[in-house]
């Protein structure tokens, strides 16, 4: 099926404080944020209408700006705010929100002084990343020579437009490859993410994930480790060696976008989609279409405001 271009829709954009016609939501071809990579995002989920840990994504964005350097001009219960009008105008009952910030075209040089911000958000139908097969059946990897930098080279822990660049030079060539994503090694060798989601290996039962100190620990990660606690599943958040795929029983990945997404092979293994993957999808899923879930302050709320930095 071939999909609308995202600058040829009809409906509503938010930027800036206002609801624009979709395509009048514009920048200008000398902004800073184009041509220096100043830019934060973030990707949220809507289900039945709602979206999925809302003010946990708000925050995030201030959380990313910060560590960019600059400063979000809307508060986070103004985001939120925006966020639900906007869904609710388009009438959006399952599908993805785009918060997106950026530095103005007030200058044109390295330095980002003296620049505006802006922010728009876009929202519109999307139900699913995958096909029902692929969600079922699992997607393959395979190892990028592409990888995650260190700390002191790259702000890791802001969910910055700039560090996509690795993300989409690893996915194209892995598409190339006939794969279906890419995973991703940090500087130092240690298993890392996959382009957009983060890596979860079960062995003998017990769930084990990268350590999140070179890369987002995402909110779907942090939520699939509370539901594996609430479910008796032990989780190890550790520095993992590629040499462990070969003891892992199941792989899968988690995301906004991918949710939770089961792995059939990477560089060729194969792995079972078994019952660890199965119960925390199933859990998920229920999770998101619950309505108490989009009430009281959740856990991964919390530790976003926390740590500024999940």
């Amino acid at each position: 099926m071939t999909s609308l271009p995202f600058d040829d829709r009809d409906g509503d954009i938010w930027l800036d404080g206002v609801f624009v016609p979709w395509r009048e939501a514009r920048l200008h071809v000398l902004s800073h944020g184009l041509h220096y990579g100043g830019g934060v995002f973030e990707g949220e989920r809507v289900y039945d209408g709602r979206v999925f840990e809302l003010t946990a994504h708000s925050r995030r964005l201030h959380s990313s700006a910060r560590e960019l350097g600059f400063r979000i001009p809307f508060d986070v219960a103004e985001l939120d705010g925006a966020t639900r009008e906007l869904v609710s105008r388009l009438r959006i009952r399952d599908g993805y929100v785009r918060p997106v910030a950026w530095r103005g075209s007030e200058q044109l040089g390295v330095s980002g002084a003296g620049t505006s911000v802006h922010v728009a958000i876009a929202a519109w139908e999307w139900p699913h990343v995958f096909s029902a097969a692929a969600r079922n059946q699992g997607i393959t990897l395979a190892t990028s020579r592409w990888r995650r930098p260190s700390p002191d080279t790259a702000p890791v822990h802001a969910k910055a437009s700039s560090l996509y660049n690795i993300c989409t030079l690893a996915r194209d060539a892995a598409a190339a490859d006939g794969y279906d994503d890419a995973l991703l090694l940090d500087f130092r060798g240690h298993l890392a993410e996959a382009t957009g989601a983060n890596l979860f290996l079960v062995i003998d039962g017990a769930l084990h994930t990268p350590l999140a100190d070179v890369f987002l620990s995402g909110i779907t990660r942090q939520t699939v480790i509370a539901l594996a606690a609430e479910l008796g599943i032990a989780v190890h958040e550790r520095h993992i060696d590629p040499a462990e795929l070969a003891h892992a029983d199941e792989v899968f990945l988690t995301g906004t976008a991918y949710e939770v997404q089961p792995v059939r092979a990477v560089d060729g293994k194969p792995y079972e989609v078994g019952a660890v993957t199965q119960s925390l999808a199933e859990a998920y899923t229920r999770l998101v279409h619950t309505p108490a879930a989009y009430g009281a302050k959740s856990p991964t709320s919390a530790a976003v405001d926390e740590s500024n930095t999940s």
